[in-house]
């Protein structure tokens, strides 16, 4: 299993912070690997809501049926993921206020590639530093966006 970690201060209330990771229809706003998203079960999404995302990794589009399993609003969301050839992920956020009305947001993503260790192999291949950096450069748009409100 493959994991990324990013974290990122931004000058913003954690509720708004919370309200754009939380929109299905912002994703393509701050995530830099998001293609499209559809079939969004309901809004507000709550834990059982589900989506499909395309997403762009080096160029291959993937989609993904993803699940929220679990929720504290407006501090912690989790998702389930399942790719193409059973290939599983979880995606974290979790969410920190501070005094000023700033908002610490902690993103990590753990990816299972199918094929046991060679599938690891591979997906490290594939994916190597794409990933964190892809996930810093979705952090800071993210920071940008909400700054510039």
């Amino acid at each position: 299993m493959s994991t990324v970690h990013a974290s990122i201060q931004i000058k913003a209330p954690i509720e708004r912070v919370w309200e754009t990771i939380m929109d299905p229809n912002q994703l393509a706003d701050w995530v830099t690997i998001h293609k499209s998203v559809s079939d969004v079960s309901d809004a507000p999404l709550h834990e059982g809501s589900t989506m499909r995302q395309a997403i762009s990794v080096r160029g291959v589009t993937f989609r993904v049926h993803w699940t929220l399993v679990a929720l504290d609003a407006p501090r912690h969301a989790e998702w389930n993921g399942g790719g193409p050839a059973h290939s599983e992920a979880v995606i974290r956020y979790e969410l920190a206020s501070d005094d000023e009305g700033h908002t610490t947001f902690d993103y990590t993503n753990q990816f299972q590639p199918p094929g046991g260790r060679l599938g690891n192999a591979a997906g490290r291949l594939i994916v190597g530093a794409t990933s964190e950096r892809e996930a810093n450069n979705s952090l800071s748009r993210l920071k940008a966006l909400l700054e510039s409100k």
